[in-house]
């Protein structure tokens, strides 16, 4: 996502892309993407089913 600059993947990150990147679990994706938004890495943009996330690059 980084190299794609601010915009990131189009559309934002969100747990089907992430799946498809690891291979995890739908349960292991949100909860590690969870965690990427904890630590300030990710800025969540909506909720529920259609969450999606952008990469935060003000803390690089």
């Amino acid at each position: 996502m980084l190299e794609e600059g601010p915009d990131g993947f189009e559309g934002g990150m969100n747990a089907t892309k992430y799946i498809g990147i690891t291979g995890t679990s739908k349960a292991t994706a949100t909860r590690d993407l969870q965690n990427l938004v904890e630590q300030n890495i990710y800025i969540p943009i909506g909720g529920g089913r259609s969450s999606r996330y952008q990469i935060n690059l003000k803390s690089f």
